[in-house]
Parts: structure tokens; C-alpha cells; sequence
């Protein structure tokens, strides 16, 4: 029976791997989302089952679930060294000059790779098994993120194949594609909370949080570019190195090519300072490599930086124009933000007519004003902001910028909570508020209602068909027939939408509606161990604020929301209209678990389990596995050779348990 249940495991950890494959490196998915959730927790349900057959490299442990008490860090194999920059054509051809000369080679061949401005990452493979993930630090040690970056879906836990070497140190570039991020920054905008200035600072600042379950919901994504270090295979060249980790399931920097002429060489940077600004990522210039692997080992480093590699620089693009004027703009959740409207230019391959303005306190800090002639820049390469103001050009007649406070859309009052920066409309009749609010419901994460874009909301809301997100479920066809461009079909297709959405399960339906610092992780947390939506409003903040990874804002959010009469009225409709307010709450949530409440600590060498293994039936077990021990630790786990963790239980009394006390204990349930 082991061995079936062992092999079934196996078939679906090769599955799910080739899935997240196919999805997130070739972008060619087979299966649809469902049917590779249902997989995934298909193989969810084994593992939990039979603890005993965990492995690192299972596509069920990118997200670690357990937060960490902090970085370790840890030293790099091969040091993570900066690379030199040049600005112009005759820096690099200094640099190909000296390369001639430290080679004895009259024409080296080069690869040419875009600068993908992200975070620098240094990952280990053992036997094709993921292991480590350091960022670069000072070079030569960084911090320990392997539990971030087991996240992020297109890197493989597992290279493919079987000829793979014992021993892989490779280089990357952890960043956000740029459609991710604009969506994601106009998620924070709407629930009042301040953007991300550019893709780069929201990867880095992903990856220093200390819960996992948090880094993962982050767009996160990778590229690989660079050998530190491989055993047990050789390679000569750079580009065979790329092929064969492409064969290996690593998603490679696109649009490698090699050049063995300066003229080449010039002709690829002349291009892509053209095309960059088609790119789904961000790139600040051009990395320069030597091709020939034994050719780098001659040219050898600096103290500072390899001799064998330049980075070229893209000048940063800027223009000039004048903000004509400051409007304001309303989100979902009520939080207006201010945004410059420009005299149209052109800029980074785009004609920009808008950009961001951030706040009401950064207008006043850097005293902008309609009318003024603003120097703009392309915020990583993405988000055009106004950078500076060019005084000598302001008009004579020019005055301080004073917001009247009152919504655009509707005429109330606007207020500002002692905790936030932005300014809110909290009327819940507002008609651009009801617009944001109805766009959230119906998207693919909340009740997925398939047929109501933006254009059918704008109808739908002008046409005062929709009052409240109900009022969605009560429509009928010849009322959608009516709207322009909505043919019969089309009205079917959004109907059927709707009324499939009714069987979306509670969680689903606790994001969509909409409550302030909750997303689609937290709703599935609020609803967990519930058998009913209902179940929320029986809660105090207090209560609430102990629900793990809650916390007192979101806490607070919930209470108010789940104590507004309008609200609930709004709850008691969408119920009534059939949608799912219930759910079934399997026997292991709604009873306590051996662990549960418990957090444990593991030190030392164990004889029959892994660390991963130990820590897999802690979690299991409803406990909480951490890294360090404090006067919060419930039991420390100890194996052969234990450190200092075992120590310092002893001094602070923490109750020590040897690998079989704890299974027994596993096993009092």
C-alpha cells in the first residue's frame, strides 16, 4: 500500500511541476486553473496524510506558511561581485579593448542579455533539488530568502531531467512584470494604501517580509543570467550553459545573442535601446559578457568586479510639459488620490497624457502647482511621475494648490482617519465607488463572473440597474438586451456567469465584497474553521485580532464592517439571492489538533525524520514551526548534536522533547 500511495504522490508532484512549467516559463498552459488546483490539492491531501513522504521539492512547499523570525546570513560559494557600468559607446569599446588586450584575442565573442532592473539573487541546486536562495548583500554574504523565493512559480523546486549536475550556484534576477505591478498598485491605491514607487522597491520590499503566505500573494518572478559556480558537468561556453538550463525548466533572461564585432556589438545596443520599452519587464540597460567560459577564468576580477563583464547603461529619459491640471481620483474602497493631467509628449515610446501624484501631502511638500512647466520621468521605466519643477517657467499668476474636500463624484465630504495619509468618501451610494466595487466583485479572484467588463459596469451602473452588488443577481435579459452592444447570446453568456458565481465558496465571497485590508488570502483565513459567514459577525475585535495573521487593522475592518446596518442589509440580499454563505468544515479544523497553538522549535540531527519532514507534521498537526527560541516557544525538538537552541530552552525552561516523545504527542489526537 506504501508503495502505491508513495508512486501516486510522485505522479503528482511530476504533474504539477510540468503544469507550473508549461504556465510559468513557456507561458503555454494545458489545463485550466481549476483543474490544476484540484492537482494541487489532490497532492495537498496525501502529504498531509502520510507526513512521512515530504520532500523539499514538492510543488506544495513554495509557500513555507510559517513565518520567519528573521534572515539568517549566510556566505556566498562564490562571491556576488557588482558589475562595472559605462553610459557610452566609448566606454564599451575601452572595455572590449581591454579584454583584447588581457586575452590576446583580436575579436572575443560577447553575450548581450537585457538588464533586468530587479533583485539580485544567488540560488543552490543540489542533485537538481532547489536548496538555498542568498541575496547578494555585501557580496560576499547575504541573507537566507529560500522560504520567499519558493513562491515564486517559475522556478523549479526540481530541475528537469537526469543529466543534471551534483552541484549548480546560478545567478538571477528576482522582479515584477509590469502589468502585475500596475495591478497590484492600484489594488493598494483602492484599499487607501500608498503605491509602490517601481517595480524594483516592491520586489525588494517583498522580499524582506517575514511570512512567506504573505510574499507569495507579490507578483513575484525570476530570471536567471549568470553561472557562480557548477560540479559534476562542464560547459565551454555561456550560451550552451543557457541552453541546457533552459532544458532544465530555469526561465532564462530573454533575448540572449552573441556578438563578435564591436559593429555587432554596437548594432545590438542600438536596438534594443529601441525596443526595450516593449519588454513586460524592466531593463535599465545592456550586461556584456564574455562568451567563452575558460576566456573568463583569464581575464579574472578586481577586488570590486569581474574583468569579463559591462554593464551599458540606457540614458534615463525625461521630458518636459506642463500639468495643466490636478484631479482627483476615486478608488472602490472610497480613498481619492491625486493625479497630474499633462500637456501630451512623448516619452519612452509612449505618449503620456497623465501621472502620478501620490498624496495630498507630497503636492504640498514639493509645492505643485496647475499651470507649472514639470520636468517628468518614467518611474522604473513604468509609472510616469513629475520629478521636478522648473521655477523660472512658473506662470506669475500661479497659487498654491488648495483641494476642495469633497468627492468628485458624488459631492460628499471627504475625511482622514488618524492612521492614513489618503483622504476617503465613505458614502456607500457613491456612483464611482458602486463602479470600483462592482469590478472587484465580479473579478476572476472574487465570484469570477465571466462577461461583465468594465464598459458592461459603466452600462449597467448609468442605467440604474445596479444600485448594489444584489442587484447584479436580480437582473433580467431583456433589461441586458436593451444596453448598447449587448446582443442576446452576450446577455445569456452573463446570466449563466452570474448564476454560476452562486456556488463560489464563502471565502471567495468575503473578498469580493469588498472589506477594507482583506484579500483573497485573508478571506480564506477569516472563514477557516466557520461554518458560516454569519460566524464573523458573532466576534469581537479581540477575538478577531487572534485569528493568526489578522492582526488589530484588519480586526477593526472587519468588526465595523460586520456591525453596519447598510452592510448587513447587503449580506442578508446576497443571501437571499442563493449565493454561498456556508461552507462544510472538515473534522481536523473543527476539532483541535495535537499542535494546535503550539509553536515548536527543531534542533540537532534526527534519526528517522528530516528536519522538513518534522517540521511538515508540526504544521499538520495545527502547530507552528519556528527558527529560533523565545519565551513564546512552546517545545523545542531535539535531535543528535543539537546548538545553541537547545541551550537556551534550557535556560528559559522550554519543555525539550526527544524524536520519539514528539511523535507520541503527534499521535495523543
Amino acid at each position: 500500500m506504501s508503495k502505491k500511495i508513495l508512486a501516486e504522490i510522485e505522479h503528482l508532484r511530476g504533474e504539477l511541476q510540468r503544469h507550473e512549467y508549461l504556465y510559468y516559463v513557456m507561458a503555454q498552459p494545458e489545463i485550466s486553473d481549476q483543474e490544476f488546483d484540484l492537482l494541487m490539492k489532490k497532492l495537498e491531501k496525501l502529504e498531509a496524510q502520510y507526513p512521512q513522504y515530504q520532500s523539499p521539492d514538492s510543488p506544495t512547499r513554495r509557500v513555507g506558511g510559517t513565518p520567519l523570525e528573521g534572515f539568517q546570513t549566510v556566505p556566498h560559494q562564490v562571491p556576488m561581485l557588482s558589475i562595472g557600468n559605462t553610459y557610452s559607446e566609448g566606454e564599451v569599446r575601452e572595455f572590449h579593448n581591454r579584454t583584447v588586450k588581457g586575452l590576446g584575442e583580436p575579436n572575443p565573442e560577447y553575450i548581450v542579455q537585457p538588464k533586468v532592473d530587479g533583485v539580485a539573487i544567488s540560488l543552490l541546486y543540489h542533485n537538481g533539488i532547489f536548496e538555498q536562495a542568498i541575496t547578494r548583500g555585501d557580496g560576499q554574504q547575504g541573507d537566507d530568502v529560500t522560504q520567499n523565493i519558493r513562491t515564486i512559480r517559475s522556478l523549479p523546486l526540481k530541475l528537469h531531467g537526469t543529466a543534471l549536475p551534483s552541484f549548480l550556484d546560478i545567478r538571477g534576477e528576482v522582479f515584477m512584470p509590469t502589468s502585475a505591478f500596475l495591478r497590484m498598485n492600484q489594488e493598494r491605491e483602492d484599499k487607501g494604501l500608498p503605491p509602490f514607487a517601481n517595480p524594483r522597491n516592491a520586489t525588494a520590499g517583498a522580499l524582506k517580509l517575514l511570512n512567506p503566505n504573505e510574499v507569495a500573494k507579490r507578483p513575484l518572478d525570476l530570471f536567471i543570467h549568470t553561472l557562480g559556480k557548477i560540479e559534476g558537468m562542464d560547459f565551454k561556453t555561456d550560451m550552451a550553459l543557457f541552453e541546457a538550463m533552459q532544458q532544465w525548466g530555469l526561465k532564462i533572461v530573454p533575448g540572449c545573442a552573441l556578438a563578435t564585432s564591436l559593429e555587432e556589438l554596437f548594432g545590438l545596443i542600438t536596438d534594443w535601446d529601441r525596443k526595450r520599452h516593449e519588454l513586460e519587464f524592466e531593463v535599465d540597460g545592456l550586461v556584456i559578457k564574455v562568451n567563452r567560459l575558460t576566456q573568463r577564468d583569464t581575464l579574472g576580477s578586481t577586488t570590486k568586479s569581474p574583468r569579463w563583464v559591462i554593464a551599458y547603461k540606457f540614458a534615463a529619459e525625461e521630458a518636459i510639459t506642463v500639468l495643466k491640471q490636478i484631479e482627483l481620483s476615486i478608488g472602490r474602497t472610497g480613498a481619492v488620490t491625486p493625479r497630474a493631467i499633462l500637456e501630451p509628449v512623448h516619452l519612452a515610446g509612449t505618449t503620456i497624457r497623465h501621472a502620478t501624484l501620490h498624496n495630498f501631502d507630497e503636492i504640498k511638500r514639493r509645492d505643485l502647482r496647475e499651470g507649472d512647466t514639470v520636468v517628468i520621468q518614467k518611474g522604473g521605466e513604468i509609472i510616469p511621475k513629475v520629478i521636478r519643477v522648473i521655477l523660472e517657467k512658473r506662470p506669475p499668476q500661479s497659487q498654491e494648490f488648495q483641494p476642495e474636500m469633497i468627492c468628485p463624484s458624488c459631492q460628499s465630504e471627504l475625511v482622514r482617519e488618524q492612521d492614513e495619509v489618503a483622504y476617503r468618501c465613505i458614502n456607500l451610494s457613491c456612483m464611482v465607488q458602486l463602479k470600483r466595487r462592482i469590478q472587484h466583485f465580479v473579478s476572476r479572484n472574487a465570484m469570477d463572473i465571466e462577461g461583465i467588463g468594465e464598459m458592461l459596469v459603466e452600462a449597467l451602473v448609468q442605467n440604474q440597474l445596479v444600485t448594489h452588488l444584489s442587484d447584479l443577481y436580480h437582473i433580467k435579459k431583456e433589461q441586458l438586451v436593451s444596453l448598447e452592444r449587448m446582443g442576446e447570446k452576450s446577455a445569456q453568456n452573463v446570466l449563466d456567469g452570474i448564476e454560476t458565481s452562486k456556488q463560489r465558496p464563502a471565502h471567495r465571497l468575503i473578498f469580493a465584497i469588498g472589506i477594507r485590508h482583506v484579500g483573497s488570502h485573508l478571506a480564506n483565513v477569516l472563514m477557516r474553521g466557520r461554518r458560516s459567514i454569519w460566524d464573523l459577525q458573532m466576534l469581537d475585535e479581540e477575538q478577531l485580532a487572534q485569528i493568526e495573521e489578522v492582526g488589530p487593522t484588519v480586526a477593526q475592518r472587519v468588526y465595523q464592517f460586520f456591525h453596519e446596518e447598510h452592510n448587513i442589509e447587503e449580506l442578508k440580499r446576497l443571501e437571499a439571492a442563493g449565493l454561498t454563505f456556508t461552507q462544510e468544515v472538515k473534522e481536523e479544523e473543527a476539532q483541535p489538533r495535537a499542535f494546535t497553538g503550539k509553536t515548536f522549535v527543531v534542533t540537532g540531527t534526527l534519526a528517522t525524520l528530516s528536519r522538513n519532514d518534522a517540521k511538515a507534521m508540526i504544521e499538520a498537526q495545527g502547530g507552528r514551526a519556528a527558527g529560533s527560541v523565545s519565551k513564546k516557544t512552546d517545545f523545542v525538538l531535539v535531535g543528535a548534536d543539537p546548538g545553541s537552541k537547545y541551550v537556551k530552552a534550557l535556560e528559559l525552561g522550554i519543555p525539550i522533547l526527544t524524536e520519539d516523545e514528539f511523535k507520541r504527542l503527534a499521535e495523543s489526537r
